[in-house]
């Protein structure tokens, strides 16, 4: 008969052990939406400052070409912090995919380390 103790903690460290990239994933996950989200909010404050400063220039301007001008100016400065949003975007989705990689390269790491663990005593006994 088997003569082994019931070691609640043991048990514990080992589901610990267990899913703990499952854990990690969750976190990189968890930090990808908020980044994301961060960056959705950072994007619709750009266009309503846009949008409030059209309105603001529709009532301001005097004449037709003086609002053509200004216009032209805000659409630039707009486009251009459109495109350093969509380079932080990019650079977003590199760190992101990056991350996940990582996270799943360790789980496989050591879901083969431990499979090579418990075959060595097979291949002992076998």
């Amino acid at each position: 008969m088997s003569d082994t103790t019931f070691d609640p903690k043991a048990i514990l460290e080992n589901y610990k052990a267990a899913f703990a990239p499952v854990i990690k994933a969750q976190q990189e996950g968890v930090k990808a939406i908020d980044r994301v989200g961060r960056y959705q909010y950072a994007v619709a404050g750009d266009h309503l400052e846009w949008s409030l400063a059209q309105a603001k220039l529709a009532l301001a301007v005097q004449t037709p070409a003086d609002f053509v001008a200004k216009q032209v100016e805000l659409t630039t400065a707009l486009s251009e912090k459109l495109r350093t949003r969509a380079q932080e975007f990019a650079a977003l989705a590199t760190e992101t995919q990056t991350a996940f990689t990582d996270a799943a390269k360790e789980a496989t790491s050591k879901v083969v380390d431990e499979a090579k663990r418990f075959e060595e005593p097979k291949q002992k006994f076998g």
